[in-house]
This record gives C-alpha cells, sequence and structure tokens, in this order.
C-alpha cells in the first residue's frame, strides 16, 4: 500500500550501501569495505526492485555503483532496474555495458 502513494522510487546506491553494510565511505579506515557489489546490498536492491515492479511502480538508481562497477550496472539490469544514472565521465565507457545487458535479457 505504502509504493502505491508514489509516482516512483530512486535508490542511492551511496546511502543504502552505507546503510546495510554499516560503512563510512568517507572514513579512510573503513573506506575499502565499502562495495555496492557486497551481497548484503544487492540482495537489498533485488528486493527493492521486485516489489516496486510489483506494485506497479518504476524504480531506478542513482549513486557512484554503476558510473565505478560495469558489473553492477549488468547486474541491476538483470534486475530489471528502470532507469541508471551515471557520472558524465563515465557515461561513454557504461552505456554500451548497459545495452548489451539489455540485449542478453530480450
Amino acid at each position: 500500500e505504502f509504493a502505491r502513494r508514489f509516482d516512483g522510487f530512486s535508490i542511492g546506491s551511496n546511502d543504502l550501501t552505507q546503510l546495510v553494510l554499516g560503512v563510512d565511505r568517507d572514513s579512510e579506515q573503513l573506506a575499502g569495505l565499502f562495495d555496492e557489489r557486497n551481497e548484503a546490498v544487492t540482495s537489498m536492491i533485488a528486493q527493492v526492485i521486485d516489489r516496486a515492479h510489483a506494485a506497479g511502480i518504476k524504480i531506478g538508481i542513482c549513486g557512484q555503483g554503476p558510473s565505478n562497477h560495469a558489473d553492477f550496472a549488468e547486474f541491476l539490469v538483470k534486475e530489471g532496474i528502470d532507469s541508471i544514472s551515471l557520472n558524465p565521465d563515465t557515461y561513454l565507457k557504461t552505456v554500451p555495458v548497459i545495452a548489451a545487458a539489455e540485449n542478453q535479457q530480450r
């Protein structure tokens, strides 16, 4: 019922990763542990995508993850994410990865 009150959702991958892993990405001591590809984070993202789609709501993602890790962008496509935000400096190298993953889904 909660999801039906919204037009769409956007996952903030940086904040979600910090919350799920309990790691401050800005901490010099802990930054090495910050990884959006951690199984706990990807499991949470997969669940959120599934729940949004079950409610008929579009869902996107913003944050560093898809820009920094091509395999993370592929994971998002396979999970059915509706939109992916990228850093401008990674756009040209990441879009072909996303397009290839989308073609594999067809």
